[in-house]
């Protein structure tokens, strides 16, 4: 195996709102992270994680992205992040950001369109679906209680969430959602970010059909979803598209995959991921 530059390096996640404050606003901020940067340097600190901190009315602590090319003003501008980056590559010090493309906020511009005309372009960005039998599409349960499927009364139909309800899940099945999020990984990559530790990135490929799950208390088990017929497909696409054109370095967190799933998504051919964690 080649060694890449984040072989025997030391990863540390910053949650920044609760990082550094700079402001007095008590709320921590990127310039609080660079002001920090001797101090996780002289800890041993070499790579660090960001959660996410582009515009979000975190629902889900910025896990729900309204805006994926721009910082939330309570985190700064992107000079901030443009200076945080610089400060740290003049100490050797690496960045990576959160990938969160399995959902997106219910107040991204994508899902206010999609819901406006669920049979135009952007209602194909997500899972919109009838009713069956006059419930949910199927039993399937979010991560956050509750049914997986949220009514919309306007369309008098289901969007598919598998976590909270501000969180609609984006459908890969569509190549204008994937141009999408392969366009926004690039201009994050020509910025200069170092990689990107990708949230629930198992999920992001749905059974076809949308099948009934084995029910767990009082929902079928969401980790159905989990290493869909075309996860794999989707990261070697992801791979060809963005991640081989840059140096960079890639974590999954993998919900619901086996040791020997795992192989896949990180194999020694460098075709999907780097590495992976899985629960």
């Amino acid at each position: 195996m080649t060694k890449k530059w984040w072989h025997g390096k030391v990863a540390y996640q910053i949650y920044p709102k609760s990082f550094n404050d700079t402001t007095g606003s008590g709320i921590g901020d990127l310039k609080g992270i660079t002001e920090k940067l001797d101090y996780l340097k002289e800890l041993g600190v070499d790579i660090i994680w960001i959660s996410p901190c582009y515009c979000s009315p975190f629902a889900d602590q910025g896990y729900d992205i309204s805006d994926y090319y721009n910082i939330d003003p309570v985190f700064g501008n992107m000079d901030d992040m443009d200076e945080l980056l610089a400060q740290a590559k003049k100490r050797d010090m690496y960045i990576l950001m959160d990938l969160v493309v399995n959902h997106c906020s219910d107040e991204h511009e994508w899902f206010k369109k999609a819901l406006a005309d669920p049979d135009g372009e952007y209602g194909k960005y997500f899972y919109i679906e009838e009713g069956k039998d006059g419930k949910e599409p199927n039993n399937w349960g979010s991560a956050f209680s509750g049914p997986a499927w949220k009514y919309d009364e306007k369309t008098d139909m289901y969007y598919l969430h598998l976590f909270s309800v501000k969180q609609p899940d984006l459908n890969w099945v569509n190549p204008k959602v994937r141009k999408e999020v392969f366009d926004m990984m690039t201009r994050w990559c020509e910025k200069g970010i170092d990689g990107f530790r990708m949230d629930v990135i198992s999920l992001i490929s749905k059974p076809e059909g949308f099948p009934d799950a084995k029910v767990v208390g009082l929902y079928g088990d969401m980790n159905i979803c989990a290493n869909g017929p075309k996860v794999h497909d989707y990261l070697k696409e992801m791979n060809e598209k963005v991640l081989s054109k840059f140096d960079i370095m890639t974590v999954g967190e993998t919900a619901g995959v086996t040791l020997d799933e795992a192989k896949k998504y990180a194999n020694s051919d460098g075709s999907e991921l780097n590495m992976v964690f899985q629960f």
